[in-house]
């Protein structure tokens, strides 16, 4: 009997649980991470066996995160290595190029295989009127080699984190490629630094010249950067337990399943909530990642640097997923030419782009508006020299951003969601460089246009951009009136206010098709997709009952609170955050246990009966 138990329970310890998967949530996982740092610090200053022994254990942890798709991990580890010598190693350019497009195509292959095939499956079958059906190769080898039906052959799982480590593994050949770092000298070391278990799953993506060199630097950390990491820990448990877990099952989740049974100002309230909720859930498990990494002497980069506080869209990817945002800037926009030319890259994206919207939305017009507005952007350039480079920059931005939107998945939402950021950020430039008569003569025309439609073609869709563009007119009338009156106090607050609360609102509202597509079947996504945030239009956009809305208010009275907590704690002053951080860190260590203990104790009272998985682990 004892055996049996004992069996079990190893069984349990090191046997992957796909309705189980490790999180960092878990007790499981602290109790892991104990055991691992307890053996991690009697080898911690012997490099080579230190970085071995975190490269098994990151390899253990992915196991239990994917299963069996460790074998992908293990897979684009030993074939970017093997590329990355062969780059360093060749002495004529074109060889150096080839090993580096043999990188980056085997790497792409596998992420678009995994992530894109239903999309390059209707693709098919849309252009050619074929009937094909997903097929995965690797579940059938995977059966063949195991003798018996093991896995399924007739859906592709994305395996966790995929994204990211395929990301990383390109940054890593392409940075070898352009000599900014020397490659890693053997594979246990660069199989560390692919794997790292913090930050492999959900990022942030390290860049190879700035993670590398501490793969050979002695183990270090003060009583100090101790202090900041326990800080961090807690920050991010707090954020994805108090914030994210409990916002989602308590409110958000159950307006975005079915928003037709909820009226437009619990739609509209759902709308900003996940705006906080998604951020507590992705800077959390960063802020985690980033504290479990610094107590084992390695420095995660900075992934979110108060978003909320942007007043601007291009502001604000600065402040969001910055290692994405600087991956993208590196290794797609400047590429593409960034702000000084149109490349073929540039003209290869807009056609590809272009083909996809006609696929998704199976509309010539999609196709015909795309191509017509980016190639008379690019006749405008080239006619008029004076405005080239902000008129290339735009167009190049553009595309980034919606490769950006394409890298959480190949369906309309993400496309929408995408190229609305990308035109928000043009939007704000041109409207940084305008006088103030044209401002308000463009919001005359655009509210007039509005309210016509109101009027005419009455439509919830009309309804909501009304409101929204009355309220931007409204406070830029204010300003327009004060700026005409020479007022001597510029009010710099206020108006930095008012720009981040505008900020706030627009990605919010993009925010409505990222959610809607968000853990879907791939296979359904863009309809379910499409259903979910058009009801949620016409629900906010569509009549309101305002004398329910004090009991909505107090029947979701924790949730409400809970968001007002959040937003404020979020928007306060960097210096004092960083007070409140500096100061629990040097607490005396008997002090920061009690606090430990005590915001644990907090953090796991609003637990929920099923652990969250964190939102870009879909990613």
């Amino acid at each position: 009997m004892d055996t049996t138990r004992i069996l079990s329970f190893l069984k349990d310890v090191f046997a992957f649980n796909e309705n189980s998967p490790l999180l960092f949530t878990q007790f499981y996982f602290w109790a892991f991470f104990a055991v691992v740092f307890c053996l991690f610090a009697l080898m911690r200053n012997r490099t080579l066996l230190r970085n071995s022994y975190l490269f098994a254990v990151s390899l253990f942890f992915y196991y239990k995160t994917s299963g069996l798709f460790v074998l992908i991990l293990l897979f684009v580890t030993l074939s970017d290595f093997f590329y990355a010598k062969r780059i360093h190693r060749s002495r004529r350019r074109g060889w150096k190029k080839f090993w580096l497009v043999c990188s980056i195509v085997t790497d792409l292959f596998l992420l678009c295989y995994f992530k894109y095939a239903y999309f390059i499956t209707d693709v098919l079958n849309n252009m050619f009127g074929l009937q094909l059906q997903i097929f995965d190769v690797f579940a059938y080898v995977g059966n063949l080699l195991t003798g018996g039906d093991v896995f399924r052959v007739d859906q592709i799982v994305l395996p966790v984190g995929i994204s990211f480590f395929t990301f990383q593994c390109i940054s890593y050949t392409v940075d070898v490629y352009k000599e900014r770092v020397e490659p890693v000298r053997n594979i246990l070391d660069f199989g560390f630094y692919v794997s790292f278990f913090p930050q492999c799953v959900a990022g942030p993506i390290v860049r190879a010249k700035d993670f590398i060199p501490q793969l050979y630097k002695p183990y270090f950390l003060s009583r100090r950067q101790f202090g900041i990491a326990v800080f961090w820990i807690l920050n991010g448990l707090a954020k994805k337990i108090i914030l994210s877990d409990y916002l989602a099952v308590n409110f958000v989740d159950r307006v975005f399943d079915n928003p037709l049974l909820f009226s437009g100002f619990e739609n509209l309230s759902a709308l900003f909530v996940y705006s906080l909720q998604v951020y507590a859930d992705f800077s959390g498990y960063t802020d985690i990642a980033i504290g479990v990494a610094m107590i084992m002497g390695f420095y995660l980069p900075r992934n979110f640097n108060s978003p909320y506080k942007a007043p601007s869209a291009q502001n604000f990817w600065k402040r969001w997923h910055i290692s994405l945002s600087s991956w993208l800037q590196n290794y797609v926009y400047i590429p593409l030419g960034g702000n000084r030319n149109a490349t073929f890259g540039t003209y290869f994206w807009i056609i590809l782009i272009a083909l996809v919207a006609l696929i998704l939305t199976g509309s010539i017009a999609a196709l015909a508006v795309i191509l017509t507005v980016a190639f008379g952007c690019i006749l405008v350039a080239a006619l008029l020299p004076d405005h080239r480079k902000k008129m290339i920059a735009n167009i190049n931005s553009f595309i980034t951003m919606l490769i950006g939107g394409l890298w959480h998945g190949a369906s309309w939402n993400f496309m929408i969601w995408g190229g609305l950021n990308g035109i928000g950020m043009i939007i704000f430039k041109i409207w940084k460089d305008m006088n103030w008569h044209l401002r308000m003569l463009l919001l005359t025309i655009v509210l007039g246009a509005l309210a016509a439609l109101c009027r005419f073609m009455p439509l919830p869709v009309w309804n909501l951009f009304f409101v929204w563009v009355a309220v931007i007119y409204a406070g830029s009338l204010i300003r327009y009136i004060y700026h005409l009156c020479r007022g001597r106090w510029e009010f710099a607050v206020l108006g930095n206010a008012w720009a981040v609360l505008q900020t706030f609102v627009f990605i919010t509202f993009t925010r409505l098709f990222f959610r809607s597509g968000s853990n879907l079947d791939p296979a359904t996504a863009n309809e379910v997709a499409w259903n979910t945030a058009g009801n949620m239009v016409r629900q906010i956009g569509g009549h309101w009952d305002l004398s329910i809305i004090p009991d909505i208010i107090s029947a979701y009275s924790s949730v409400f609170i809970l968001f007002t907590l959040g937003m404020l704690i979020h928007w306060l002053p960097e210096r004092w955050k960083r007070w409140y951080r500096l100061n629990f860190a040097l607490l005396p260590l008997p002090l920061m246990v009690v606090a430990v203990v005590a915001l644990v104790f907090v953090v796991y009272q609003f637990i929920t009966a099923d652990l969250q998985p964190f939102i870009y682990f879909q990613f």
